[in-house]
């Protein structure tokens, strides 16, 4: 139960992305998947490797999901920025 927690809150926040340039890897759907990949992580990583039954999950297993899933949007926001980066470099346009 606390898997489905971590992904509905992954996913709740990946909603606010739409306010951000579109400068993701992969696009929206990298954001999507960093968001989920991240809370996921950083929910197994709390839990050291175990997913909260349905007795133990409360508000505060969709809390602990907030920062992967901030760090996960992080990590593919900028590697699309260095990915720009580098084609723009490749392709000769400084």
């Amino acid at each position: 139960m606390g898997l489905l927690v971590w992904v509905m809150v992954a996913i709740a926040l990946w909603h606010f992305t739409v306010f951000l340039p579109d400068r993701w890897w992969a696009g929206i759907v990298g954001a999507f998947a960093g968001s989920v990949v991240g809370s996921v992580i950083f929910g197994l990583i709390i839990h050291t490797g175990t997913i909260p039954g349905q007795n133990d999950t409360d508000f505060l297993t969709a809390l602990e999901s907030v920062p992967g899933a901030v760090l996960g949007m992080a990590a593919v926001w900028f590697l699309g920025i260095r990915t720009e980066e580098r084609e723009r470099l490749h392709h000769g346009h400084a």
